[in-house]
Protein backbone atom coordinates (compact mmCIF):
# COMPACT_ATOMS: atom_id res chain seq x y z
CA UNK A 1 0.00 0.00 0.00
CA UNK A 2 1.29 3.63 -0.72
CA UNK A 3 1.07 4.33 2.61
CA UNK A 4 3.57 1.89 3.85
CA UNK A 5 6.19 3.39 1.32
CA UNK A 6 5.34 6.84 2.42
CA UNK A 7 5.25 6.03 5.82
CA UNK A 8 9.00 4.71 5.90
CA UNK A 9 9.97 7.50 3.61
CA UNK A 10 8.75 10.45 6.07
CA UNK A 11 10.16 8.36 9.02
CA UNK A 12 13.95 8.57 7.79
CA UNK A 13 14.60 5.41 5.56
CA UNK A 14 16.85 6.54 2.77
CA UNK A 15 14.89 4.29 -0.09
CA UNK A 16 12.22 2.09 -1.01
CA UNK A 17 12.48 -0.96 -3.02
CA UNK A 18 9.69 -2.95 -4.16
CA UNK A 19 9.87 -6.15 -6.47
CA UNK A 20 7.20 -7.83 -8.12
CA UNK A 21 6.48 -10.16 -10.20
CA UNK A 22 6.67 -9.60 -14.31
CA UNK A 23 3.84 -8.18 -15.92
CA UNK A 24 1.63 -10.95 -16.65
CA UNK A 25 3.32 -13.74 -14.70
CA UNK A 26 2.15 -12.76 -11.27
CA UNK A 27 0.32 -15.23 -9.30
CA UNK A 28 -2.11 -12.70 -7.65
CA UNK A 29 -3.20 -11.84 -11.79
CA UNK A 30 -3.33 -8.42 -11.46
CA UNK A 31 -1.56 -7.57 -8.53
CA UNK A 32 1.34 -6.04 -10.26
CA UNK A 33 -0.71 -4.06 -12.10
CA UNK A 34 -2.10 -2.18 -9.11
CA UNK A 35 1.10 -2.26 -7.84
CA UNK A 36 2.33 -0.53 -10.95
CA UNK A 37 -0.56 2.26 -11.03
CA UNK A 38 0.16 3.12 -7.33
CA UNK A 39 3.95 3.37 -7.65
CA UNK A 40 2.72 6.48 -10.21
CA UNK A 41 0.96 7.77 -7.58
CA UNK A 42 3.95 7.41 -4.90
CA UNK A 43 6.31 9.13 -6.80
CA UNK A 44 3.62 12.26 -7.34
CA UNK A 45 3.07 12.27 -3.37
CA UNK A 46 6.92 12.27 -2.88
CA UNK A 47 7.18 15.21 -5.47
CA UNK A 48 4.22 16.73 -3.12
CA UNK A 49 6.32 15.82 0.27
CA UNK A 50 9.71 17.27 -1.39
CA UNK A 51 11.24 14.02 -1.20
CA UNK A 52 13.67 12.66 -4.36
CA UNK A 53 11.51 9.96 -6.30
CA UNK A 54 15.00 8.61 -6.70
CA UNK A 55 14.57 7.17 -2.89
CA UNK A 56 11.78 4.90 -4.08
CA UNK A 57 12.06 2.30 -6.86
CA UNK A 58 9.32 -0.50 -8.36
CA UNK A 59 11.35 -3.57 -9.98
CA UNK A 60 9.89 -6.48 -11.76
CA UNK A 61 12.07 -9.50 -11.07
CA UNK A 62 11.12 -12.73 -10.88
CA UNK A 63 12.02 -15.45 -7.84
CA UNK A 64 13.71 -17.77 -10.53
CA UNK A 65 16.02 -14.76 -11.15
CA UNK A 66 18.83 -14.74 -8.31
CA UNK A 67 21.44 -12.25 -10.24
CA UNK A 68 19.15 -9.86 -11.39
CA UNK A 69 17.90 -9.68 -8.06
CA UNK A 70 21.30 -9.21 -6.93
CA UNK A 71 22.13 -6.60 -9.69
CA UNK A 72 18.84 -4.58 -8.76
CA UNK A 73 19.31 -4.15 -5.09
CA UNK A 74 22.74 -3.25 -5.88
CA UNK A 75 21.69 -0.31 -8.28
CA UNK A 76 19.26 0.98 -5.91
CA UNK A 77 21.85 0.79 -2.91
CA UNK A 78 24.65 2.59 -4.72
CA UNK A 79 21.71 5.39 -5.74
CA UNK A 80 20.67 5.62 -2.28
CA UNK A 81 23.95 6.03 -1.23
CA UNK A 82 24.88 8.84 -3.65
CA UNK A 83 21.69 10.55 -2.28
CA UNK A 84 22.94 10.52 1.06
CA UNK A 85 21.00 10.00 4.32
CA UNK A 86 17.37 10.74 4.24
CA UNK A 87 16.57 14.73 5.66
CA UNK A 88 13.79 12.85 7.21
CA UNK A 89 16.32 10.84 10.05
CA UNK A 90 14.98 10.81 13.64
Amino acid sequence: HPNLVIDALTKGADGVLICGCHIGDCHYQEGNLKTQNRAEAIRLILEDFGIETERFRLEWVSAAEGPRFAQVVGEFTEQVMNLGPSPNKM
